[in-house]
């Protein structure tokens, strides 16, 4: 049966950027589609200075612009389109979205997470300029400086102790009296001795001009404010796993692949922050693109009956 494309790929985020590349320079018949910008979630980082090759520091935006003229000439199309739904049957995966119902061998999503916000006054302004969800992405940028960390979970006290390393200065709230991360974690937190833990507390509002100066904190049902450089909130990450239904997934909502990017479902690879993976970051999901988009185009050979052998 003739398809539309080769490859589909939902999600233009890094990961998926990269397999628009990756498929497209293979000679794949290659489609990205996304619903919003390009660039995703990495469009909230304004100095990424721990990518390769880059010396200095370049924000997520010019990052993911160069990552779709590079796509753009290796052949890839683009489609700005909302994904309604995605079915298979036999070997051909149909695409349906608000702009027309295509159909392909191999779809990738690369449809990434969301971090769970605070709902804090001045949380969206301040993205960027001391708000923050990431340690490894932002934290070198606070070096000795005043950090608010929110959050109780595993994830949390873990950047909490890596911020512990650039700064004596960490302040850790959590709106419950103890935490809910694994107690081997917990204690390592509470007898750290650059992070004061402040349990019954919330934050309300963040502050500045042009950069988070200060945050407004509920202690016990007392009302102060915070002078600080930086607040970094892990209370969550919602995997956008909404067309993955019917794959195996983790407890926490995450696309579990094979070590191809491949989903439970042949055909159906998953890429980035929306798979199950260690690690998260831009140059990992990369990796995830480059490997899912190579995988895809060896699937769709032997589905043509063109594979090498």
């Amino acid at each position: 049966m003739e398809t539309s494309f080769d490859l589909i790929i939902i999600g233009a985020g890094p990961a998926g950027l990269t397999a628009a590349q990756y498929g497209a320079r293979a000679n794949l018949r290659t489609l990205l589609i996304e619903e919003g910008s390009v660039g995703g979630q990495s469009l909230n980082i304004t100095d990424l200075e721990n990518y390769p090759g880059f010396q200095n520091p370049v924000s997520g935006a010019e990052l993911c612009s160069n990552m779709k003229v590079q796509a753009d000439k290796f052949g890839s199309e683009f489609l700005s389109a909302s994904v309604q739904s995605i079915s298979k049957q036999d070997n051909v995966f149909t695409i349906t979205t608000d702009s027309g119902v295509y159909s392909a061998y191999t779809v990738i999503l690369a449809t990434g997470a969301k971090h769970r916000k605070l709902g804090a006054k001045g949380e969206d302004d301040f993205i960027g300029r001391g708000v923050s969800y990431c340690a490894t992405c932002d934290g070198a940028f606070f070096k000795d400086k005043k950090i608010i960390v929110v959050g109780g979970g595993d994830t949390a006290c873990s950047e909490a102790l890596f911020l512990a390393n650039l700064s004596d200065k960490i302040i850790m709230i959590h709106r419950k009296d103890r935490f809910r991360a694994q107690k081997a974690l917990a204690d390592r937190v509470l007898a750290n001795k650059n992070i004061e833990v402040r349990f019954n507390t919330t934050c309300t509002a963040i502050k500045g001009n042009t950069k988070v100066e200060s945050a407004i904190l509920m202690e016990n049902g007392i009302q102060y404010e915070q002078d600080t450089d930086a607040v970094f909130i892990f209370t969550g990450i919602l995997p956008q796993n909404r067309l993955a239904e019917g794959v195996t997934m983790d407890e926490a909502g995450y696309i579990v692949t094979d070590s191809h990017m491949m989903t439970s479902l042949q055909g159906l690879f998953a890429v980035g922050d929306v798979r199950t993976s260690p690690f998260r970051q831009v140059v990992t999901a990369c990796a995830d693109g480059a490997i899912a988009a190579h995988y895809a185009g060896m699937l769709v050979d032997e589905l043509k009956g063109e594979a090498y052998i």
